[in-house]
Order: C-alpha cells, then structure tokens, then sequence
C-alpha cells in the first residue's frame, strides 16, 4: 500500500483554481500525508535593481517574498485548507526550488498542475514540468482540474519485452504503485505494452526475410511475456495491452479508448545532449497524453540536483 508521509503541492500564482492543492490534499486523507504548499517567486524587475545596495536589493526581495505569502494564506483560506504549511521561495529556476526542497525534505510525492489547451483538447507542459520529470528524485504526479471517479481506469505503461534488468525492475515498480493506487481510488489496473513494427530497412535489404513471421514471433514474445507479467501481480488479461507502434501512439490511444483517468510511467530522467539527440521515451509519451501522469524514476535514481 502507498505510503506518503509527505506531499508537496506546487502553487501557481497565475492559476485561477489549484488543481494540484485538491488532488494532494486527496491523496492526504487517504493515505495520512502531511501537505506542503510551494509557490516559487521571482521578480525581473531585480534583474534591473543591481545599483542598488545589497540591503536594498534584500529589502525588495523579502517585500516581494511577504506580500506572495500573504497571497498564498488568503489563497489556502479561502479553498479551506488553512492549516497547511506554507513555503514560499525565491527562485528564477523554479524546478531547482521545488527540487532541492524535496531532497532537504525528504517529500515522498509532488503534485503540480498543468495547463490544459481547451481548443485543442490537450494538456501543454511547461518547462518547469520537464525539469521535475527529469530531476526529481520522487514521483511526480501532473495533475488536470478534474475529479477522480471511482471505478476509474489507471493505466500502467511497462516494458515487458526488454531483457533489461533495469526495464523489468522498473515495470514491476510501475506495477505495484499502480494496484496501489487503484486499491486506494477503487480504480481498475490495465497494463500497456507497445512492440515496434518489422524495421523495413530489413525487409528491403534481405530478401529472404519474412517480415510475417518476423512480426508474429515478436508479438508473440510480448504477449508471452505480458502474460506472465500480469498473472504476477493478479492483472485481468482482459485488462493488459499489447499493441504494435511507439510508445508515444499506443499509449495515449488507449488512454483515450479506455478513458483513462491516470496513466503511470516510468522516466529515467535523462538530460543533457543524450536527451537533445536520443529523446526521453517517456517524455514523448506524457506529451500526447491529456489525463493525469505519474511519473515514477528507477529505484536508486539519484538526482544531478543533488547537493
């Protein structure tokens, strides 16, 4: 069962509701977490301010600091959450606020919104959401402005076909949070699992090769290995998934087919240039995706944030 002793949900300024602050605070009842409210400011005005003194510019900044404060406690008094612990930081990086504070504090969960895009029906992610999927130690839950139904649909997004000992670790990881949460929500598990189609590089360049036989025997792999995976952890094969294609497409159809209230992935959270040429798979999935995601790091994943 899921043990969160401490959730931390970021607070935007220029959010009219504060999605993140509810669903925390739902996890909070349900599991006996203690509930944290982060909100991050900065001024570019004191870019502008270097001609002034050091205690001046320290003046303006702990103004600025107080008077966002006093924002959030009216803010958290007004939806009824008055008794939760406040933080507010000053930061023009964010991510490296919320980050830190979850190193130095040992948070088990953070929660923050997204943006969603009504005329296109999808969810857009900031940057800050990309730095905290890639850098934060704990898992991350991006949230959307709705309830959670029980009965809901949880997806959880595995690599069954790897031989990766790291792949088969972090799917049982993924697994287990994922009956986790739906015993806490009263929500279904299904398992999703994409393969990747016959490369035609081959199919050209060798003319003995069956792309046929080539594309059933790796189905077939898959669905071997789904199926021993899911009889593992009690998953109806009703409820698991093996489709051909990318990940980035095969999950989010069925996250949408299936109506999908959570979708949990796991990230390894790469950055730097392997990130600009290789991309993150699961960035790429989260991208498609307009339900909530949880997004979870291999165990012993230690942040390049780390101080």
């Amino acid at each position: 069962m899921i043990k969160y002793e401490r959730i931390l949900a970021v607070i935007e300024a220029d959010r009219e509701t504060q999605p993140a602050l509810s669903r925390a605070y739902e996890l909070a009842k349900k599991t006996g977490a203690s509930v944290t409210a982060m909100l991050v400011v900065y001024d570019l005005s004191y870019d502008m301010t270097t001609m002034l003194s050091p205690d001046d510019r320290e003046a303006m900044r702990d103004a600025v600091t107080k008077e966002h404060a006093g924002w959030l406690k009216k803010t958290l008094d007004d939806l009824g959450f008055s008794k939760t612990d406040i933080v507010v930081e000053w930061n023009n990086r964010a991510f490296e606020a919320v980050v830190h504070y979850v190193i130095d504090n040992s948070i088990d969960l953070v929660v923050k919104a997204t943006k969603r895009h009504d005329d296109l029906a999808s969810v857009i992610f900031t940057p800050t959401d990309w730095h905290l999927l890639r850098k934060c130690p704990s898992p991350v839950l991006l949230v959307k402005d709705h309830e959670w139904p029980e009965n809901g649909e949880i997806i959880a997004a595995v690599n069954v076909g790897s031989e990766d000992d790291e792949h088969a670790l972090l799917n049982d990881k993924i697994t287990v949070i994922a009956n986790d949460y739906a015993a806490l929500l009263s929500g279904n598990v299904n398992l999703v699992n994409s393969y990747p189609a016959t490369p035609l590089n081959i199919a050209i360049e060798v003319p003995e090769f069956d792309p046929d036989t080539y594309n059933n025997a790796v189905k077939h792999h898959h669905e071997l290995e789904m199926n021993t995976h899911s009889e593992k952890y009690a998953i109806d094969s009703k409820r698991c998934y093996v489709k051909e294609g990318l990940p980035e497409k095969v999950i989010p159809k069925i996250a949408q087919d299936i109506d999908a209230e959570l979708v949990i992935i796991g990230t390894v959270g790469r950055i730097g240039i392997s990130a600009a040429l290789i991309g993150n798979t699961a960035e790429h999935v989260i991208d498609e995706l307009v339900c909530d995601v949880l997004a979870i790091k291999p165990d012993g994943f230690i942040s390049p944030l780390s101080r």
